[in-house]
């Protein structure tokens, strides 16, 4: 856990000692978590600036004051979530780095292929649509990812369905991996 507040350290690290399944070590300063262990997880409260290089390192669940300031797939905004909501988006994104999550990683790791982008013609925003949407996200969590309506992101997988030649989430997550098999 990352945090500069002291007191959001020392909260959130009671909070969360409180589950077997999570081990939680504290610090203010990125470079300092970096040299002290490999994270399989990083809780940050703010500082967008450090998200590119913690997200090299482990998934990032990001809380911040502002809503769209470093928005990401698993992004809470302080005063608009629950205990549960984090402890849950904890859970999805250390699940979407390990095990099954292979899967999301390789993904990930994919998603800037410039064949892809140019075999089916996807604009960047419907290219991080389709990225969220291959990481397993909801409508609404991509609307709250991207900044942009649950209409707007519906709209945006209207248009790619349509470039990847798709009907279904799993058509479109197969065709954009390359996995999908000829019908």
């Amino acid at each position: 856990m990352v945090s500069a507040n002291p007191v959001v350290r020392a909260g959130l690290a009671v909070l969360l000692d409180a589950y077997p399944d999570l081990d939680v070590t504290t610090t203010a300063e990125v470079p300092a978590l970096r040299a002290r262990t490999a994270p399989d997880l990083v809780l940050l409260d703010g500082r967008p600036e450090a998200l590119p290089r913690l997200v090299a390192v482990a998934p990032v669940v990001h809380l911040t004051h502002v809503a769209g300031e470093g928005a990401g797939p698993w992004t809470l905004v302080h005063g608009q979530f629950e205990v549960a909501d984090l402890l849950r988006m904890i859970r999805e994104a250390a699940t979407a780095h390990t095990g099954a999550g292979s899967t999301v990683t390789n993904i990930l790791r994919f998603r800037n292929s410039t064949s892809r982008v140019q075999r089916f013609g996807l604009s960047a925003r419907e290219v991080e649509v389709m990225d969220l949407i291959a990481s397993g996200m909801t409508n609404q969590r991509i609307a709250a990812a991207c900044c942009i309506s649950e209409k707007t992101v519906k709209n945006h997988i209207n248009r790619i369905f349509a470039k990847l030649h798709s009907t279904t989430r799993g058509e479109a997550i197969a065709s954009w991996l390359g996995t999908r098999t000829a019908s």
